[in-house]
């Protein structure tokens, strides 16, 4: 039985959804002023390889992932550049799109904008106020009212008291107290604006989650996920938010992701450690990126480094050079390295644990290989399909081992010519020649790998 760890009980617990086998899953997706970072693509392929697993034991999944198209930064941003808002988001949702693609993220099923859903929003602001839990402030503001909902704080275990005493009242603030979050904020000349009961202004960040996960999956859901940054305050306004207006609970499980680390520090721009998606699908290859990210446990800390990288590189390359040469063949039923695979995802998407039953097929694999037994394109089979799982080993080996090269590097025709002159030099019995050509490759990271079918080559990592 699936059983998923839940943020706001601190347990893992066996999951059982609303409707029998159906899901409904929302994920806080990105604020977009600016390209996709590291710390994105792993929220990204996380939930990405979350619902591949959910649909490939039955479920049927509504994923949702909203877009935040209208905030503070992008309105800053915007400024720089001398653009208007909705030209820097319209770029930067295709640029995302762009590194979702690259990084094989499946499309959610609802891509939600939070200025697609501005009704919704000011009504859900109204029901607010009708009900007591927001006020419409003097400087135009809208605010929630944090202390009348008894249960804030629940999800990451805060005390109002606590929070009231560390908080702070900005200058000019017109709260009521200094834990009122904004719900609506009002216009600054010639910013970007909607009209509303309360005059022209735009929606704050976390109300935009609530009527959005609301409009499209109910008032009431099965899963809600997001980064690590992301239970205080976002999730916890969200459920200060929502159970307040509709009366009812709002999210059964919540699943958040873990950070990425950069050489074991924090990643940020102001210790330049800071990189997007398209810097790094520069250097390595977009599936060695996903398999560096997929194979650690989506709830853990992932350590970005040189090292890491090409330690993910390394072992894709166990898995293809399996695959090289092997025809896959039918499998008509499921056996033992499957259902140890969905144990492991059954055990909180633990992917560690279903990536070492894949090295275990590889083995076993390698093993019929060496014995020519036919059983070898049925164990292929297994490892593409359990591989598509979390996106993995889809492409043709020879071009995965091969790959692109790179500046200064060999290319593809350069390489085959010199293995047909190592041809040439073995049939001619120079076979000084043939071994010099062999060491002169592999000098430059390319590896011969000779058989009866002839001579195949990949680039080291």
């Amino acid at each position: 039985m699936l059983q998923i760890y839940n943020t706001l009980t601190k347990s893992k617990a066996p999951f059982t959804p609303l409707e029998a086998g159906k899901i409904k899953m929302y994920v806080c997706g990105v604020t977009v002023y600016d390209f996709c970072h590291i710390g994105h693509a792993r929220v990204m392929v996380a939930f990405d390889v979350i619902t591949r697993y959910l649909r490939a034991r039955g479920w049927d999944v509504n994923y949702v992932r909203n877009i935040t198209d209208v905030d503070d930064k992008i309105i800053k941003r915007a400024a720089e550049n001398g653009e208007a808002p909705a030209q820097l988001t319209e770029r930067m949702i295709a640029a995302m799109h762009e590194d979702e693609t690259a990084l094989n993220v499946l499309r959610p099923d609802q891509e939600p904008r939070a200025t697609g859903h501005m009704q919704d929003i000011i009504a859900l602001v109204e029901t607010l106020i009708e009900k007591g839990f927001a006020y419409a402030a003097s400087n135009g503001d809208v605010y929630y009212r944090v202390e009348k909902f008894a249960e804030y704080g629940r999800l990451t275990n805060k005390n109002v008291d606590e929070l009231r005493s560390g908080a702070r009242v900005e200058v000019g603030e017109a709260k009521e107290s200094p834990l009122d979050f904004v719900l609506w904020k009002a216009a600054k000349a010639g910013e970007i604006s909607w009209e509303s009961p309360w005059g022209p202004g735009r929606p704050g960040w976390h109300i935009e989650c609530s009527a959005m996960s609301k409009c499209c999956l109910g008032d009431t859901f099965d899963i809600h996920g997001g980064g690590p940054d992301l239970p205080f305050p976002h999730h916890e306004n969200e459920i200060a938010q929502s159970e307040a207006a509709n009366g009812v609970k709002y999210v059964n499980t919540w699943m958040h992701a873990g950070p990425v680390r950069v050489n074991s520090e924090k990643m940020s721009k102001s210790l330049g450690n800071f990189f997007t998606i398209r810097d790094v699908l520069k250097e390595y290859d977009p599936e060695v990126v996903r398999f560096f990210l997929a194979r650690v446990h989506y709830r853990t800390y992932i350590d970005y480094s040189e090292d890491s990288l090409r330690e993910a590189r390394t072992m894709l390359e166990r898995f293809y050079q399996a695959l090289e040469g092997v025809q896959a063949t039918a499998v008509e039923s499921e056996g033992e390295f499957e259902q140890r695979f969905y144990d492991a995802m059954d055990d909180d998407f633990n992917t560690p644990k279903a990536v070492a039953v894949l090295f275990d097929l590889v083995n076993e694999l390698n093993r019929v290989k060496r014995e020519q037994s036919p059983e070898a394109g049925v164990l292929a089979t297994r490892l593409i399909q359990l591989g598509a799982i979390l996106g993995l080993l889809q492409q043709d080996p020879a071009s995965f081992l091969q790959g692109e090269a790179k500046e200064g590097e060999l290319t593809a025709e350069q390489i085959e010519t010199l293995i047909a002159d190592r041809a040439s030099a073995k049939a001619n019995k120079d076979y000084a020649e043939a071994d010099r050509i062999r060491q002169s490759l592999l000098d430059q990271g390319v590896v011969l790998k000779d058989s009866r079918e002839g001579t195949s080559w990949y680039r080291e990592s």
